[in-house]
């Protein structure tokens, strides 16, 4: 599934072909996706521009002068820029087409990714409103998570999951935060420290930013924007990595289930 690293790096590889873009047509070959999409959608952005391409959590926000195109890529989603026509193959189902030539083409083989339209505020959409702190922005801190954290019983790496609590942790970047954190997972969130949180957001800014930076984990079949892989999976610490040797210690690297997610730590290295 992609994660906030990939969506952030698919909105960095679009934005250049798509903001200040004129809207030609848009070309729906499936409505049923999550959740069907509007039929109004051709009308509202039809000879309309993008003035602006933002993220929120794991929702790309396409703005118009006339409202906001709210994008989720779900389990399977990817968007590609494609310079010149090409024949669209089974999943791809809808494509955006700019009067510059270029188009914009969503791909999802298991549709449960979403494409919606909304003439509010997109970040006061039911889908959105409730969501937690943006983990690289600067309201994301200690004392945050610790306040947060006081009382709750939850294993650690389930509740920085938890999107009410921060958003885009997926579980690929929660396992290599507790480890660059020291952190064991199944820790319960109240017992850990105000001086290990500060550690833990250290390592999530880190993980998540190092992440962009590399365009993302290759895992399935995410592709950015360009149609290239993610490069972060060469730097994977622990996660998909049990049995083998631990770079810190050399302690084979264990395997347990939280919250039905595959979790991989280092019993030494995290306590």
């Amino acid at each position: 599934m992609p994660e906030l690293p990939e969506v952030e790096t698919t909105r960095k590889g679009i934005a250049p072909y798509v903001v200040g873009q004129i809207i030609k047509e848009i070309i729906i070959r499936e409505r049923q996706l999550r959740w069907p999409i509007p039929l109004s959608l051709k009308r509202s952005l039809k000879s309309k521009i993008i003035k602006k391409l933002e993220r929120r959590a794991k929702y790309l926000l396409f703005y118009t002068d006339n409202g906001c195109m709210l994008l989720h890529l779900g389990m399977s989603g990817s968007l590609r820029v494609l310079r010149e026509k090409q024949t669209p193959e089974k999943h791809d189902h809808v494509d955006i087409v700019f009067e510059s030539g270029c188009s914009l083409r969503f791909r999802d083989p298991r549709k449960f990714g979403s494409i919606l339209w909304t003439t509010d505020d997109p970040l006061d959409h039911k889908l959105i409103r409730h969501l937690g702190p943006e983990p690289l922005s600067e309201g994301f801190d200690s004392t945050y998570l610790y306040a947060r954290s006081r009382k709750r019983t939850q294993a650690i790496k389930t509740f920085i999951m938890d999107s009410r609590i921060v958003v885009g942790v997926g579980n690929i970047y929660a396992n290599e935060a507790l480890f660059m954190a020291g952190i064991n997972p199944s820790q319960k969130a109240g017992k850990v420290s105000k001086v290990r949180y500060e550690k833990l957001v250290v390592a999530i800014k880190r993980v998540l930013n190092s992440a962009i930076e590399k365009g993302g984990t290759t895992l399935r079949d995410f592709i950015n924007g360009e149609g290239n892989p993610g490069y972060f999976r060469n730097e994977l610490q622990v996660y998909d990595r049990k049995g083998e040797a631990c770079n810190n210690c050399k302690t084979p690297i264990k395997m347990i289930r939280l919250g039905q997610r595959s979790t991989f730590y280092c019993c030494f290295c995290q306590r």
